[in-house]
Parts: C-alpha cells; structure tokens; sequence
C-alpha cells in the first residue's frame, strides 16, 4: 500500500538513507557508487516496508532520491504518489506457455512436453543465476512438478517485452507456473474422463506429503458433495518455496459471466511451525493478494503509457468480494518451508478449475476474462 519512497541527506564524507527496503546491500552499493563515497560511510536507516513482496528489492527509488538530493544541501525526502508509483512501476513478467501430454490406456501420462517462453527477471537482476540461457527461477514449479511423470521436458525462451522493465511479485516462476500445470492436470483429467481429485492422487503415490494435502484439502472441503447450479469446486496441488501445498476453491459464476469466490480451503505442510496464528494470516493474505491478480490484475499500454493510474482503474479485491478462507495445517517435524508466497501461486488454478466445473468453459489466461463466461441460453 505504501509508495516508493526515500529519505537521503548527503553529507560531504558521508551520507544517511531513511527507506524501507528489501536488499539494502545492493542499495548501499548503487549509492556508494553515485556518490563517491565508500560504503562503510553510506548509512541505511532500514523502516518496515508497507508491502513489498519484491518490489523493494530493486532500488530505483532510493537511487532517484539520491541524484536529486545531490544538487540540494540538505536533507531530500522523495514520495511517488500513487499514479506514478503504478504508471512507472516494474512489472510481473507475462508468459506464454505451450504443453501437451501423451496419456496411457488408463488415462495417466507417458509424456510431458511444456514450453515456457517470456521474461527473465534473474538475468536482470542476478545475471549469475541465469546458465545456458536458463533461468531456474523462469521454471520453478514446472520442471520439477511433484506428480510422477515419467518422461518430461520442459523448457524456457527468454522473451523480453519491448520498453518494459520486469520484476518480482511475490515470487514469480511459481506464480505462473502453477497455474499453468495445475490446470493442465486438470485436463488432462477431464480427458481420462476421472475425478480431478482421484486423477492427481493417482499421480502422487510417491510423494506422500503432497498426497496427504491433497487428501486433506478435498476432505475439509466437502469434495463431491453436491452444489448449486452454476457453482464449481476446483482443487490445485503444488510444491513451491519449500512447503506442499493445496487448495480448494468454490466459485459460482453469474448469468453475466462475473465470477464470485465464495470459499477457499487451504491445506498446507510447511514442515516444523512455531506459531499456527502467524500461518493462517499468511495463508489468508496470499490468498487475497493472489486472488486479487487472478481477478482484477490488469496492466494495459495505450500510446507507450500505463493506462492504469490508481486503485479506482487497478482494482484491489473489495472486501464485499473477500471469500472465507479456511487454513489447516500438517504438523510434522520436516525442515521449515516458506509460508506467505505458497497460497499466492496456487489460487488461481483452484479458482479456474472450478470455473470449469461450473460452466464447462476452460480459462487458460489471467486475468480471468468474464465476457467469455457469460452464459448463452
């Protein structure tokens, strides 16, 4: 919620920088090198952040601040206002993914092909990261899906948008990646002509930790009880930043096509956990934020601009539109996985198979067009 925004005062053998950032190493040393100066007299004063989820890990900001407060004696505090903050922003990378599967007689895969082609924001910002033209980041949570597929292939073709700087959101490769696979498994179970569910525990034998979210997700949820007209479960499964994962999400879709998220039921295994409380917020924020981008998260050009200025034309989820959001936990003694970036990868995928279920009509973009779920009768 909060704006990009920077405190500097430049001194002459030394300087002091109020931000809020999230990689004030890489921020002492843009500014040491602006300056002149050694690091060891840049001084960051690091604040709470008011939401980054990655955006503060470039320091863009700080380094605006910094060339104008050195025409200025005197402390400079520089604030984006709102339309600046979002017209000139680096944002999510968009891809364009290619996959297809050969099935068995029994409906299961004998082969995986998955192409991912688009942005790589590591080899801006980490170029190290990045070997033979791979970025591991571009393909987490594809190449190495927790299902058991016995010949995969998965690839990534850099493609950079012309004029448009990319960057992190909440983590990025998963982001996208789930939604990608998970909706895949859930056609390549509707082919096999098997319960979504059934189909991925039939996939999961080997990997007893994502079947036991799975299980439990479906359980707590009421799967395969009966629903309204027009209404839709949908289920995801996934294995990102350390921790399994599932959701189950229950939509209803209007006549007009809007789409309303009534539940969702997460279940997840982030190994050993200290404070249950702290993991249900967290499961229900990266709920929200990811439902948010499934729903509403458009960035649009017109003429070499952002047509989006603040939050009346980049809508942020009302809370009329908040479903209830439901956490169970797996308690082990497995090594801590990472929580508040989980349940923002795999919304989405848990909302559009439900989707399915609903109308009978696949979604296979975000954000989720509702002109194309309208129905005809």
């Amino acid at each position: 919620m909060l704006p990009l925004n920077c405190t500097f005062h430049l001194h002459h053998d030394r300087c002091d920088i109020w931000v809020g950032t999230q990689s004030p190493t890489i921020t002492q040393s843009l500014v040491a090198e602006l300056t002149g100066l050694p690091k060891d007299v840049v001084k960051i004063h690091n604040h709470l952040i008011g939401g980054g989820f990655g955006r503060r890990l470039e320091a863009d900001g700080t380094v605006l601040a910094v060339k104008i407060a050195k025409h200025v004696d005197g402390p400079v505090k520089v604030i984006w206002s709102r339309e600046e903050d979002i017209q000139h922003d680096m944002y999510r990378p968009y891809y364009l993914d290619r996959l297809s599967a050969g099935l068995d007689a029994t409906g299961r895969p004998v082969a995986w092909m998955h192409r991912i082609a688009g942005s790589s924001v590591m080899a801006r910002y980490y170029p190290p990261y990045v070997k033979d033209g791979l970025d591991p980041d571009a393909v987490e949570a594809a190449a190495e899906p927790p299902y058991a597929l016995p010949n995969i292939h998965v690839d990534f073709v850099r493609v950079e948008p012309p004029g448009v700087r990319t960057s992190w959101w909440r983590g990025v490769g998963p982001t996208h990646n789930v939604f990608v696979v998970e909706s895949f498994i859930d056609e390549l179970a509707h082919a096999a002509q098997q319960d979504p569910v059934a189909y991925r525990k039939g996939l999961l034998g080997h990997n007893p930790r994502a079947l036991a979210v799975l299980s439990l997700a479906a359980e707590k949820s009421g799967w395969g009880s009966p629903l309204p007209p027009r209404h839709g479960r949908g289920i995801s499964v996934q294995f990102a930043y350390g921790s399994y994962t599932s959701q189950v999400a229950e939509v209803h879709v209007a006549p007009d096509g809007s789409v309303r998220v009534n539940r969702v039921v997460c279940a997840i295994d982030c190994g050993m956990y200290v404070n249950p409380d702290t993991i249900e917020a967290q499961v229900q924020g990266g709920t929200l934020f990811g439902l948010t981008a499934a729903l509403h998260g458009s960035i649009t050009f017109k003429d070499g601009r952002v047509e989006q200025s603040n939050f009346d034309t980049y809508l942020p989820m009302r809370i009329d539109e908040v479903p209830v959001v439901e956490t169970h936990l797996v308690k082990n003694a497995e090594a801590p996985g990472g929580v508040g970036e989980a349940p923002t990868a795999i919304v989405s995928a848990a909302v559009t198979n439900a989707i399915f279920a609903a109308t009978g009509k696949r979604v296979r973009s975000l954000p989720i067009d509702t002109n194309s779920l309208k129905s005809s009768s």
